[in-house]
């Protein structure tokens, strides 16, 4: 059963105008999630805004957004207002941008979202709009308001769909290049590259959304399981600390003893 629609809108390119419809392509719903108790009551610990010079309670209607101009001074902004500075229109998907979509790095790749045509009428226009961009090899850049800011959105076509990817702002994205400094410019030695390839090769396999489990959630539901039928779940033995490794001088070495590692587990 397809997940409760979040969006409703048009997707329009130029004339072409169709009805769309918009949900998150992921989900955080199924995570273990725990509430805050009183320990002595096991009554729920709820929070709240306090005044932070008399400690009172401060009332959703008393609260209101405040930029720091100066120490204790602040520019006031009523919701509203904030909501004034996006676009006219939060319902229309206008792509006015077409660009390679290899030409975007995946770190301005924020949310994933599933656009579909929202009845039969617009599955034509819908269709025609995705088909392009996929023969183009292209991806639509637009702007919409989505959780109550404007940002900039691609689309690209997948499957008899499109993804819609919130990008990350501009200042968001950091400069690589002070991280990388240690980084050697000079090109690998032949023979080192060459056995890296075949390690690489020995552990290549087919995607599987099971690479990407969580066991740490697994185990939790596994706890809770057991608690659930009163049973007492015992501590995991503490592993004994790992060594850091030293620096590895003779990578030849260290390759041929990686790959005689990989090929006997293999067997």
């Amino acid at each position: 059963m397809a997940p409760r629609v979040f969006w409703k809108g048009y997707l329009k390119l130029s004339l072409v105008t169709c009805r769309v419809t918009m949900t998150p392509a992921v989900s955080e719903s199924a995570k273990v999630r725990f509430h805050n108790l009183n320990r002595k009551t096991h009554n729920r610990v709820l929070s709240q805004y306090v005044d932070a010079e008399t400690g009172e309670a401060v009332e959703d209607d008393d609260q209101v957004k405040g930029y720091p101009k100066g120490e204790d001074e602040y520019v006031l902004f009523e919701d509203e207002e904030i909501e004034d500075v996006g676009l006219e229109s939060t319902r229309t998907i206008d792509i006015e941008t077409f660009v390679p979509t290899a030409s975007i790095g995946w770190l301005w790749y924020d949310r994933p979202h599933y656009l579909a045509p929202d009845d039969e009428v617009s599955a034509e226009a819908f269709a025609v709009i995705r088909e392009a961009m996929a023969k183009t090899r292209t991806a639509g850049i637009a702007r919409l308001v989505m959780y109550r800011r404007e940002r900039a959105v691609m689309l690209v076509p997948k499957d008899r769909g499109i993804v819609v990817w919130t990008l990350r702002y501009g200042d968001e994205v950091r400069d690589p290049e002070p991280y990388f400094e240690n980084a050697r410019d000079a090109k690998p030695d032949a023979k080192h590259l060459t056995m890296m390839k075949k390690l690489i090769e020995e552990r290549t396999e087919s995607w599987e959304p099971s690479l990407a489990d969580d066991p740490v959630q697994e185990r939790l539901l596994d706890i809770i399981s057991e608690r659930k039928k009163g049973k007492k779940t015992k501590k995991r033995a503490e592993q004994p600390a790992e060594e850091r490794p030293s620096n590895v001088i003779d990578i030849m070495s260290a390759l041929k003893k990686s790959l005689a590692a990989e090929r006997s587990s293999r067997k």
